[in-house]
């Protein structure tokens, strides 16, 4: 018996010696090929991938159980860290000026939809991500929607710390003829395809699918960019924002699907999905994969009348149920250590956070904004640990908002006031409804009358906010803003 156990201890001692000299072998293998085949940094800052997504549901990615095939995505989000907890707003501007500012939209006034013709946009008075990258010595580049504004030229991409843009100004547009309208009080319809602060050639992009435009423009960035200088490109890609258009080839991959709503919505998906496939393989190719973060996001729900699905989530976009405000995100990079399945996130995060969580990482330093609503959210990422965010107003409308909401997340409970159903809003603030989202995900549940307590400590939360909030502006139409009279394109017109 003692001569057994003697020689299992002798083997299994030999056996961890194996391992670990494998494993240091191993290690040392991939610096010496990594130092072979990788050019020699002046400056090891990361290179920063933001890519947004406009209008994808929670139930439309391929690791959430969806039909639609987005291979891409799942092996970058499978391997990296999913944000199963992360959070946006419920419509497309309000969702962009915090991701760019780190503040929440009572804090910039920006908490609505601009239509191209409305004289209103992003203050300047709020810095950008872009802005502060690029006084830090970072190449920074902009491709797709903006939608933050363009009735002055001071609210351009160009103007707001974006080194290069090209792109569309308003919310909406035809993928391929690039036409935007807007169809309040008059109908003007021009032209929207900008490159940096110019219009862009008509006959060189008319025809072009804005997925494949897009991302072109990025693999052209990516491959002038030099070597030596950390670059900043956020991709906000059209995709899958109505209309409802896809070339033939993606349509056909999803012919068992019968709504040709979803189909075609499937099929957008799916080509924008290649298309980031296509950016990482070129990333990898240029050698500087190893430095790289990508950080994937949606900007608001999905909406189920043009093809989107937040199954099993409640609501759509346009609401605060969760199915209008809980994201598809995903952070990936080799920077985060080796994790060879990836792992899901349930920590509290908020769409503001990327302000601080991307200028820290950069070493820009997000600290000396004492104002920001964002929270650094990199160590939670990269670690596992717990998160600092504990809260997410997630709205208030002021007064002169016509159809006033609000929504505030503490901890595990979520109170909503002024949402009814799917369908319509009241203005009633007694229209109130408070779920415990970590029991009740899906927001069946109302248990206000149960928690009184808690409900009035909410209200006194709101209540602070509210005081710190700064007017928004509902601007009429300018009709000075028809393309008609600025030579059939969308631009600035004051």
């Amino acid at each position: 018996m003692m001569k057994a156990k003697h020689m299992f201890k002798t083997a299994l001692t030999l056996l961890l010696c194996y391992f670990f000299t494998k494993l240091w072998t191993l290690k040392n293998e991939s610096i010496l090929t990594r130092s072979e085949i990788l050019p020699t940094y002046s400056d090891t800052r990361p290179n920063i991938i933001l890519i947004v997504a406009d209008d994808l549901g929670y139930n439309d990615v391929g690791y959430h159980g969806s039909e639609i095939k987005t291979p891409n995505l799942d092996k970058l989000a499978m391997s990296g860290v999913i944000l199963e907890n992360y959070y946006v707003q419920p419509v497309c501007t309000p969702t962009r000026g915090q991701l760019l500012t780190g503040r929440y939209q009572i804090h910039t006034g920006l908490n609505w939809v601009l239509s191209p013709a409305t004289p209103a946009g992003l203050s300047v008075d709020f810095p950008t991500i872009a802005d502060k990258l690029q006084e830090s010595g970072y190449s920074t580049h902009m491709v797709g929607k903006w939608h933050l504004g363009f009735y002055k030229r001071e609210l351009l991409p160009t103007n707001r710390g974006f080194d290069s843009f090209f792109g569309f100004l308003s919310g909406h547009s035809d993928y391929y003829t690039h036409q935007t309208s807007n169809y309040q009080d008059k109908i003007m319809t021009g032209y929207d395809l900008l490159e940096n602060d110019q219009p862009a050639n008509i006959s060189k992009y008319e025809g072009v699918y804005s997925t494949h435009l897009f991302a072109n423009k990025v693999k052209d960035i990516i491959r002038k960019q030099e070597l030596s200088k950390p670059m900043f490109v956020y991709l906000s890609f059209q995709a899958v924002h109505a209309p409802l258009q896809v070339p033939e080839i993606f349509l056909n991959w999803y012919s068992n699907i019968e709504d040709l709503n979803r189909r075609k919505y499937a099929g957008m998906v799916s080509c924008m999905d290649e298309e980031i496939g296509n950016i990482v393989e070129l990333i990898q190719q240029r050698g500087n994969w190893n430095n790289t973060v990508i950080i994937f996001s949606t900007d608001n729900g999905g909406n189920p009348k043009v093809g989107g699905s937040n199954w099993p989530l409640k609501g759509k976009k346009s609401t605060f149920w969760e199915g209008g405000i809980r994201a598809v995100g995903f952070v990936h990079s080799p920077l985060l250590g080796f994790r060879e399945l990836g792992y899901k996130s349930k920590e509290l995060m908020h769409v503001t956070d990327w302000f601080p969580t991307i200028i820290n990482l950069a070493g820009a330093n997000a600290t000396e904004f004492d104002n920001i609503d964002g929270i650094d959210q990199w160590a939670c990422l990269k670690y596992g640990t717990p998160c600092k965010r504990t809260e997410i107003l997630h709205n208030i409308d002021d007064t002169t908002h016509p159809r006033r909401r609000f929504s505030l997340r503490t901890g595990a409970w979520k109170l909503i006031i002024g949402q009814t159903g799917l369908k319509g809003i009241s203005v009633s603030t007694s229209n109130l409804s408070l779920y415990n989202i970590d029991n009740d995900p899906l927001e069946e549940d109302n248990v206000f009358e149960q928690f009184p307590n808690i409900v009035e400590k909410m209200l006194q939360r709101l209540e602070i906010y509210e005081k710190g909030m700064i007017p928004s502006k509902f601007p009429d139409i300018d009709i000075n803003a028809d393309p008609a009279l600025h030579g059939g394109v969308w631009q600035p017109w004051q």
